[in-house]
């Protein structure tokens, strides 16, 4: 695999060192969709990825995407710069457009391989969201100075051509350092989208340095507009080649993949559910099911909780998987009573049919990603799991019980009345249950 990434460098070299072989082809129609496809394949990693990041709340996935954003929005803007195609001639400030973009993506690359947990990667994320809207901004910018023909981008060619010199060093040293992290990584986690993202930043790193050095409409120049759609080729076969559940997984923080987190998790189920299975048609009880879930899911993702997993008639919610919900435990309740509420309305339109049961929990979890071939998943382990489905069990048809410790992070205005203990294996002592009646009526709706 080094020899194969260090060809590109020695077919560059002999290049430049024999110009007879560096032939000229001046395609404008060829450079435009090849540049427009690279930056196409660009976006769709920086929206994957960025998505991934979202739902799990990790930054260095997040940073990964601005790198991927960063060229693909800047490439865009060089694609435009294909004379006769969509602009009459060459505008400057959209020919040295890529050498920006993908120089500016390194430092986004070098960012992403710190490890953080806790609360500093829930800053680092809140960070990252405020950086993409910047580099959103920065590309609109740069579009509308570069039409305008404002400074700096009214500068001639000749003299703009020096640009990619300036911006590639500093480029390539941070991409070759964010290489080397990454192959680090890899040696304890051989996952094929980690060595994916290796050979990426290193070609992007060689493109840099052809951008620097080559010709336009050489060969040599020709050889860095493959090799960005070379490197972002790489990542998107690695990446459809994984598992298609949590597909980006190996580039997760660890605290991430395996980190601590304390968790409010919210099962339901439906109470009676199996006398109406054996009782009705299949038909009947999938159309029962969706009926019942098209109401709790919304209501459950309405208060911010992330819906783990569906099967058959229960439901498990959690709440704080990213660390970025203090008030985790008012969420999960809030979203349980929501969910009745909303059911509610179903049991007095099909009044045969089973109702929901809720409970809350709240405490320390194992965050993980856990699977073998062929699919995994992330999840939260740990016996405030357990003890969340428990105390469903306890709670009445259309109630919502709780724990001793969600019930202590509610607000003093929550209503609540004692169910009594409940009595688990392999503890002493037996957990004190409670049906929430009401709370506070304003609610925090947003995530």
């Amino acid at each position: 695999m080094t020899l194969a990434l260090l060809l590109p460098l020695l077919g560059l070299a002999l290049l430049l060192a024999r110009p007879g072989l560096d032939l000229r082809w001046e395609h404008h129609p060829g450079h435009f969709w090849l540049v427009l496809v690279t930056a196409g394949l660009a976006s769709v990693l920086a929206y994957a990825t960025g998505d991934a990041a979202a739902r799990r709340g990790d930054a260095r996935l997040t940073h990964v995407s601005l790198a991927f954003l960063s060229s693909a929005g800047f490439l865009g803007l060089h694609a435009l710069a294909t004379p006769g195609v969509l602009l009459a001639a060459s505008n400057v400030g959209f020919a040295v457009a890529t050498p920006v973009g993908v120089a500016l993506g390194s430092l986004f690359a070098l960012r992403s391989t710190r490890e953080v947990a806790g609360g500093a990667a829930v800053a680092e994320v809140a960070l990252a969201r405020r950086l993409r809207w910047g580099l959103l901004g920065a590309m609109v910018a740069w579009g509308v100075v570069s039409l305008a023909g404002l400074p700096p981008l009214d500068r001639p060619p000749a003299r703009a051509e020096g640009l990619p010199g300036l911006v590639a060093v500093v480029g390539i040293v941070l991409y070759v350092l964010a290489a080397w992290r990454y192959a680090h990584r890899w040696r304890t986690r051989r996952e094929g989208v980690l060595l994916a993202v290796v050979a990426a930043y290193l070609l992007l790193a060689e493109a840099l340095v052809a951008m620097a050095l080559a010709r336009n409409w050489q060969l040599s120049w020709w050889e860095w507009h493959v090799l960005l759609l070379a490197a972002f080729a790489l990542v998107a076969v690695a990446a459809r080649r994984s598992w298609r559940e949590e597909r980006f997984a190996a580039l997760y923080l660890d605290d991430t993949a395996a980190g601590r987190r304390e968790v409010s998790v919210l099962f339901a189920d439906l109470q009676g559910f199996t006398t109406f299975s054996e009782a009705h048609p299949s038909e009947e009880v999938t159309e029962m099911l969706n009926t019942h879930l098209a109401a709790a899911v919304p209501a459950a993702l309405r208060h911010g909780g992330d819906v783990d997993r569906i099967v058959g008639d229960a439901v498990m919610v959690t709440f704080n998987t990213r660390g970025d919900q203090p008030d985790h435990a008012e969420r999960a309740v809030r979203a349980g009573l929501a969910l009745q509420e909303e059911t509610a309305r179903i049991a007095d339109a099909h009044p045969g049919w089973p109702r929901f049961r809720v409970g809350v929990n709240t405490g320390p979890t194992t965050v993980s990603v856990l699977g073998a071939h062929g699919g995994r998943t992330h999840t939260v382990i740990g016996d405030t799991v357990n003890t969340a489905s428990r105390i469903e069990g306890r709670a009445p048809a259309g109630g919502v019980a709780v724990g001793p410790a969600t019930l202590a992070a509610l607000p003093a205005t929550a209503r609540t009345t004692p169910l009594g203990a409940l009595a688990l294996k392999g503890r002493t002592a037996p957990v004190e249950t409670h049906l929430v009646l009401g709370l506070d009526p304003t609610v925090r709706s947003t995530p």
